[in-house]
């Protein structure tokens, strides 16, 4: 069967900044999950939870992760559970709590995510970085400052 070339027809040109912003998001996501479960067996959502944990000098209560990340309660919780049992996360005790954890980085997991995100770096090289100058890249930060700054569910 012939495969149709479908159209978004006639839409605003708002619209097809939002729908491209979905396409974008989508692509890049993709691409990136497949790069590094292909390389590190790492999902995009494992490398999501590490990019906030990488960048904390403290372990952090797992709803702060939650509040963070675009996943859901559950789904960090699964990450996490996935991250201990490969030694690259560690839950520890809260000081403040003594019914809840707090999560950090192990040593290996700092490396596994430095390695990870020299694999998403070179991914996003051909289908990103080449593609777009420094205007482009000032462009994106400014319209994503505008849409954060107008957000009622702030994630970054």
């Amino acid at each position: 069967m012939a495969r149709t070339d479908l159209s978004l027809g006639d839409l605003s040109a708002r619209d097809h900044a939002f729908y491209g912003l979905i396409w974008a998001g989508t692509t890049l996501s993709a691409q990136i999950d497949q790069a590094l479960t292909r390389a590190h067996g790492m999902p995009l959502s494992w490398f999501e939870v590490m990019l906030w944990l990488s960048g904390q000098s403290e372990p952090v209560a797992a709803s702060d992760l939650g509040a963070k990340t675009l996943l859901s309660r559950s789904q960090v919780s699964r990450v996490i559970d996935s991250l201990q049992a490969r030694g690259l996360v560690a839950r520890l005790p809260s000081p403040d709590d003594a019914r809840s954890v707090r999560v950090a980085l192990t040593a290996e997991g700092r490396r596994a995510f430095a390695e990870a995100d020299a694999t998403r770096r070179e991914a996003l090289r051909e289908i990103f970085d080449d593609l777009l100058d420094d205007a482009d890249i000032q462009a994106l930060g400014t319209a994503w400052a505008k849409l954060k700054g107008g957000s009622r569910t702030e994630s970054c």
